[in-house]
């Protein structure tokens, strides 16, 4: 595949990586006006949860495909359902509507992040695509900046529904890009098998166990029929998607990558880590704000260190890997994580906001110098032939941590308080845990092989391009 050809097709990822990336955080600015118009405050928060349930939930799913089918085509119909699912919320005129149609644009979001990433991987060698890796983490953390700024400009100044509707024109502009440029070998004339009940049997699963998460946070607990019954069933339907993969001749998600010690440490670390970040982005606002008496504009803008701080070191943490290899990078950077939790939980109302910055930069560092090493780790690990399922879990896995993360913290800080401790000492116990759960994570970073990247990846299969 030419050069010029594989700019095109970086370009068209990075757009639809930013779009996916944006839409999980333009809508919070935007909510305040859609209730106004469309009514619906009581389930209101599904408009979220519906997105992130089957963005999660999906993620393995597509990866899988497109193993089967080719990574062109897939994403391409990812793609198409993300816009489908924009204009339809764009139209929506009920809460119910914009639920139900925020969960296809999820369905189709899922496919963005886990593809793009994957195709990069098939297309570019190490070097150039550790570095390009890096880039295309750096876009998140970018979108998460211009996300809420843009949802509040067009709800005050055009319409709720453009915060939608503004993903058309450049979805279109990234679905030509890719179309035209994205050229892939021939696969054999073998019609792919799929797995059906595999399918099924993890929709079903991870579905039922993320709304058991997801109401063990919004009660504060995690006992009780309403959060004990979909977890039972969401454990169920995993136990017995297991059992299917095991004895399906193209499972939808192959436990044989399981195997690998890197695949294992990628997904443990990611999970962890996914754990911590969530919980550093919903409970620091909230401390700053509840505790220190800080105005929600002052504790938004504490968050800028933090996604700076990502952005950054997701650039240069690709590079550096080629150099000194993943475990010593992955390790400062968990090290990176644990010291900023630790600081958290020295936090009191005399903080200033400058503290609280200086802090939250060193959480964002940690996260930059964990997450795309681990990726890059994966994808070299693995056969090209497993690409999208290997890609696809790491980031599914940490998705469910980011869930689970939220929820966990959320019980602890509920039980604080009915306990009648003040908000400071509740969410002291939220960053206690944090802290838990980081030291946790650099144990699990030690799975990580030694070695130079360079070195790890001599074995790697031959990939289109270099």
């Amino acid at each position: 595949m030419e050069e010029r050809a594989k700019r095109r097709v970086l370009a068209g990822i990075m757009l639809s990586v930013f779009l996916a990336a944006m839409e999980s955080t333009v809508v919070a600015t935007a909510m305040p006006t859609v209730v106004r118009s469309l009514g619906g405050i009581e389930i209101y928060s599904w408009v979220f949860s519906g997105f992130l349930l089957t963005q999660t939930v999906t993620m393995p799913l597509w990866g899988r495909v497109s193993d089967l089918y080719g990574r062109r085509p897939v994403f391409l119909i990812g793609l198409s359902t993300f816009l489908g699912g924009s204009a339809l919320s764009g139209t929506a005129q009920s809460m119910a509507q914009l639920i139900a149609f925020r969960m296809v644009q999820g369905l189709g979001a899922g496919s963005l992040m886990t593809l793009g990433y994957t195709i990069i991987g098939e297309l570019f060698g190490l070097e150039r695509r550790a570095k390009l890796q890096g880039w295309i983490s750096s876009v998140w953390g970018v979108s998460s900046l211009v996300g809420p700024w843009l949802g509040g400009v067009l709800s005050d100044h055009v319409s709720w529904r453009w915060v939608f509707y503004v993903n058309l024109p450049f979805g279109a502009v990234a679905m030509a890009l890719i179309a035209g440029a994205l050229v892939e070998e021939a696969r054999t004339a073998r019609r792919p098998v799929i797995d059906y009940a595999g399918v099924a049997l993890f929709a079903a699963g991870v579905s039922a166990l993320l709304l058991g998460i997801m109401q063990a946070g919004r009660v504060g607990s995690w006992s009780g029929v309403a959060v004990l019954s979909p977890l039972g069933l969401g454990l169920t339907g995993l136990v017995l998607f297991v059992l299917v993969e095991r004895r399906a001749a193209e499972p939808i998600v192959p436990l044989r990558l399981f195997g690998s010690r890197m695949v294992v440490a990628a997904v443990v670390t990611r999970f962890l880590a996914g754990m911590a970040m969530f919980g550093a982005i919903s409970f620091v606002p909230l401390f700053l704000q509840s505790v220190t008496g800080t105005t929600a504009t002052g504790a938004g803008m504490v968050l800028t260190p933090f996604i700076l701080g990502w952005v950054a070191m997701s650039v240069t943490s690709a590079r550096l890997v080629l150099r000194i290899g993943y475990r010593t990078v992955v390790m400062a950077g968990m090290a990176c994580l644990t010291g900023a939790f630790l600081l958290f939980t020295r936090w009191s109302a005399t903080l200033s906001q400058g503290e609280a910055m200086r802090d939250v930069l060193l959480a964002g560092v940690g996260m930059g110098l964990v997450v795309v090493p681990m990726l890059i780790a994966v994808q070299s690990a693995v056969p090209r032939s497993d690409l999208g399922a290997a890609t696809s879990m790491t980031q599914f896995f940490m998705s469910v941590g980011g869930a689970v993360g939220l929820s966990v913290m959320g019980a602890v800080m509920a039980q604080r308080l009915d306990a009648g401790r003040p908000m400071a000492e509740a969410l002291h116990g939220v960053f206690i845990v944090g802290f838990v759960v980081c030291v946790a994570a650099v144990a699990s970073a030690l799975l990580v092989p030694a070695g130079r990247a360079r070195d790890l990846a001599r074995a790697e299969p031959t990939r289109v391009g270099g």
